[in-house]
């Protein structure tokens, strides 16, 4: 069994997809990389299957017609063989040292599971990233020091609070294969976005978590059209808002604080920082209707799920994104634009 399997969702990546392979492959053995390539129309397809012939046995492609990046993630996890799993997008890629030492680690495990007096190896481990803005020669770390104890497997209890600026993207994350399939997980297809799915819905699943503090994952920003983009989140903003009501609805939290308050906790602020970002780049978008739609979707919160509602109105982050009033638009977006500037995120 492979120690990791990596997909690499592709779609018109030909500008980009070398360097994120190029990085991977150094991987060797230990590794099994599936290139998804969602029905590219430009020369990916072509140059992933010379990476096929360069390193036999370690990647292969999945060509298809194009069903989003959700699509791609279903199709490797149905196919994937390693033991752990994560998704490298096409125009991010992993630091060498770091990925170095994530195999070495995921290696110790497989050995520990050899010998029958040797627990099993972590649910999920968890690994700094970091935003690059080549364009400007930035970089930003985001690292989870303070959140949880350095190289020790823990549970969720023995876990601190995150600060403001952090939460579990799914470029932090590498779980086991057998916990996602085991989770059911399934995302949606043509939908941007879905990624918060991925970092959200399997974590009560999750009992047993390790952090390394190594900046593996190389988050690429300042391509024109990245999902991430103001504008073109702005332009894309009924999508994310559909994602916000999946992840709010798709776990019961009122179940998982019986269990393990602390990761209840963090699941509520995670759907108060989509609901933020929903809210912001609405009322972003100056336009009517957006404000219109921004009253729709707290109302509908309060409808279906009047507990969280209040929870994320009176107690959250994104609260503050539904202040009345002109004032208080102004300030929800002033406080955008100072943390945008503050956190260097696109």
């Amino acid at each position: 069994m492979k120690l990791l399997s990596i997909i690499v969702p592709c779609f018109n990546s030909e500008n980009y997809v070398r360097r994120c392979l190029d990085s991977l492959t150094t991987g060797g053995d230990d590794v099994e990389i599936i290139v998804v390539d969602d029905g590219s129309d430009d020369g990916t397809g072509e140059i992933a299957e010379r990476y096929v012939s360069r390193f036999p046995g370690i990647v292969t492609v999945v060509h298809k017609e194009n069903g989003g990046h959700g699509s791609c993630i279903n199709v490797g996890l149905r196919l994937a063989s390693g033991k752990y799993f994560k998704v490298v997008d096409s125009d991010d890629w992993l630091e060498e040292e770091a990925y170095r030492a994530l195999l070495e680690q995921l290696k110790i495990w497989s050995n520990w599971e050899s010998a029958e007096d040797m627990s099993p190896s972590p649910d999920l481990v968890i690994c700094n990233y970091t935003y690059n803005h080549l364009d400007e020669g930035m970089k930003k770390e985001m690292n989870y020091r303070n959140v949880f104890p350095e190289r020790q497997i823990c549970t969720w209890d023995e876990i601190k609070s995150f600060r403001p600026s952090q939460y579990l993207i799914m470029h932090a994350l590498v779980y086991r294969t057998d916990v996602l399939r085991k989770t059911g997980l399934v995302l949606p297809e043509h939908t941007f976005y879905v990624d918060n799915i991925f970092a959200y819905y399997p974590l009560p699943y999750v009992k047993t978590l390790y952090y390394m503090d190594i900046d593996l994952y190389q988050y690429y920003l300042g391509r024109e059209d990245q999902s991430v983009n103001e504008k073109v989140l702005i332009s894309r903003i009924e999508q994310q808002i559909r994602v916000t009501k999946i992840v709010a609805e798709c776990v019961d939290l009122r179940e998982v604080r019986e269990q393990h308050p602390k990761l209840a906790n963090y699941m509520c602020r995670n759907v108060s920082i989509m609901m933020a970002i929903s809210s912001i780049h609405l009322l972003l978008s100056g336009e009517e209707d957006a404000k219109t739609r921004h009253r729709e979707i707290w109302a509908e919160m309060k409808k279906e799920n009047p507990g969280l509602y209040y929870r994320l109105r009176y107690t959250k982050l994104s609260g503050l994104t539904n202040l009345p009033g002109k004032l208080g638009k102004k300030a929800a977006v002033d406080g955008y634009r100072i943390a945008k500037k503050i956190y260097k995120f696109q």
